[in-house]
């Protein structure tokens, strides 16, 4: 098993930057992806951005490249750099883990989540 647990999150304003940070603890050795979701109210999980941990490749959902940077620190910590935030960034951001080889990019292909940690950008 692996246990992921999120902090960093908060209310900043518009144009403002936070970072989040993610800490996973237990069989992490299984681990091949580390990523983060965000779930807005009424909204669908959506993968904002991934990190392979062999390799260190990554990708960034269309809304948030060039203001979001997903980089990890030796295999405990994986962080979530948000710069230039607006309002339509305000949600739920969750870590997950993926534990198969293969990229993904839905929330069902993720195999371990962390409790979440809000995000709330005012105007």
């Amino acid at each position: 098993q692996v246990q992921l647990v999120e902090s960093g999150g908060g209310l900043v304003q518009a144009g403002g930057s936070l970072r989040l940070s993610c800490a996973a603890s237990g069989r992490t050795f299984s681990l091949f992806h580390m990523a983060w979701f965000r779930q807005a109210p009424g909204k669908e999980r959506e993968l904002v951005a991934s990190i392979s941990v062999i390799g260190g490749s990554t990708y960034y959902t269309d809304s948030v490249k060039g203001r979001f940077t997903i980089s990890r620190d030796g295999a405990a910590i994986t962080y979530l750099q948000m710069n230039s935030l607006t309002p339509e960034d305000t949600a739920v951001y969750f870590c997950a883990s993926r534990a198969r080889p293969a990229r993904a990019v839905g929330a069902s292909d993720y195999d371990y989540w962390g409790q979440g940690t809000q995000v709330t950008v005012s105007s």
